[in-house]
């Protein structure tokens, strides 16, 4: 009976370990979300009010030092009170009048002293003011508070319509003002520090725990080795610019297989791998382009063609002279491939051109009009090409063959090559090849190497995009 194997351990170590990760990818997610809420607090405080009022509130008032404003408070207790002795007694009671000439005096207040500016937001105190003399119809702010709050006023537009008014667009936007203390550095108050020191303290603890592991378990790994393994956590422990934790977080996601991320890490390397071949590649072209006009500028082209002059010594690796070499293999290639090919119509050119030259000819026209010669231009065109060809041919393929022959082309190329040097050298020829070669190379550049614009890199993101969506389904 075959013995029982043990039932593997490494498998719930994973587990254990995944599970591991995962929790404290979330609590860092946690604290990415607090951290991204509270760096937005201040500036989006009013829309939080609309949607998470008492959460908004508890936490201005916890961490952020936020007490309502006592002005703002009192203008909004005196309203309250006012709506509650117009329930009791009515709008014209000497109680409702007495309140609405303190809302008077208040509104006056509130328009002077501007106890929103404290918060900076005197643009929602301005807001206010817009909607009051859009309501009454005047040009002044405090003439429209004024108006608002009298009993002449509230009697002739109505009371239900004009307190259900303030209550909807007015007190929100007041209940929007607050008041901040100060701290001892002298800033305003911030005390998120407290809550995001556990956090801090939790990764910290993590990371010095996972570097003495790593150090142990890898005998030629230091401390420093084993902490830059881990360098992304090190964005937990900046005192400034926390949003840069999101880096470490969507890591951990991604490495606890909570979220998938390589899709979209594999597009971005692709878009930035893409720009920086276009750019590498245009930097590299006109380089390249650059070096051969600064070697036709010092002259190294000239004193390589025409072997002249005494500058720096030119290195032969392998005592070839790789010119000559070259146009050897291309008259070999000529002749015996690319001639024999060719023959038909090299031949049919030639007949061409004899009969055009016999149709010139004085007398031509009689002479074919003979009986029985008016064809014989025709044959002996076509037999003197069909000769002519052949011959030259044997005449090539033989100087070739012939070790004679060969020395003979090799002295006739040579002394072509001589001559090319020597009508180079006369007049300013060189010095004008130069100058249009030099301006070829900037055309060049300008028409077709600075031509790798951004619709290049869309063509080649746009293609890139393509192969992976053809590799994604095969497999």
């Amino acid at each position: 009976m075959p013995a029982l194997s043990r039932p593997s351990r490494r498998r719930p170590a994973k587990r254990t370990a995944l599970w591991f990760e995962r929790i404290l990818a979330f609590i860092g997610l946690v604290n990415l979300i607090l951290v991204l809420f509270d760096t937005s607090y201040i500036r989006f405080r009013d829309i939080y009010l609309q949607f998470i009022p008492e959460v908004t509130v508890w936490y201005g008032e916890t961490l952020k030092g936020i007490e309502p404003e006592r002005s703002t408070v009192a203008y909004l207790e005196t309203v309250e009170k006012l709506k509650e002795q117009v329930a009791q007694t009515g709008l014209t009671s000497i109680q409702a009048e007495t309140l609405l000439a303190d809302l008077r005096e208040k509104s006056q207040a509130l328009i002077d002293e501007n106890p929103f500016q404290i918060a900076n937001k005197s643009g929602t105190l301005e807001r206010i003011k817009n909607q009051m003399r859009d309501r009454t119809g005047t040009d002044s702010s405090k003439r429209a508070f004024a108006t608002f709050w009298s009993v002449g006023y509230l009697t002739q537009e109505g009371w239900s319509q004009e307190i259900s008014y303030f209550n909807e667009d007015i007190i929100p936007l007041m209940e929007t003002n607050y008041f901040r203390r100060i701290g001892e550095d002298g800033g305003p108050l911030d005390l998120f520090v407290l809550l995001d020191g556990w956090f801090v303290a939790l990764f910290g603890l993590e990371l010095l725990a996972r570097t003495f592991y790593i150090s142990r378990r890898y005998q030629n790994a230091n401390w420093l080795d084993a902490l830059l393994l881990r360098w992304y956590d090190l964005f937990f422990f900046l005192p400034f610019w926390r949003w840069l934790r999101a880096i470490p977080v969507l890591i951990r996601l991604n490495q606890s297989q909570l979220v998938n991320l390589i899709p979209l890490r594999n597009r971005i390397n692709r878009v930035f791998i893409t720009n920086f071949a276009v750019e590498l590649t245009e930097v590299v072209v006109l380089r390249i382009i650059d070096q051969i006009q600064n070697l036709i500028r010092d002259g190294n082209v000239t004193q390589w063609l025409l072997a002249t002059g005494s500058g720096r010594r030119y290195v032969d690796l392998n005592g070839i002279d790789e010119v000559q070499a070259i146009s050897t293999q291309v008259s070999t290639l000529l002749i015996y491939r690319i001639l024999p090919k060719i023959k038909p119509e090299l031949d049919a050119v030639l007949h061409h051109t004899l009969t055009n030259a016999f149709n010139e000819a004085p007398g031509y026209k009689s002479f074919r009009q003979i009986p029985g010669l008016g064809a014989l231009p025709d044959q002996i065109a076509q037999q003197v090409v069909s000769q002519a060809s052949a011959t030259l041919y044997s005449t090539l393929t033989g100087s070739l063959a012939d070790q004679k022959g060969g020395e003979l082309t090799q002295t006739l190329m040579e002394q072509f090559g001589d001559s090319l040097r020597a009508e180079l050298q006369t007049g300013k020829t060189l010095e004008e090849l130069q100058a249009l070669i030099i301006d070829l190379l900037d055309e060049v550049k300008i028409n077709y190497v600075q031509q790798l614009d951004a619709e290049d890199v869309e063509q080649l993101m746009e293609e890139n995009y393509r192969i992976y969506n053809i590799t994604q389904q095969k497999q």
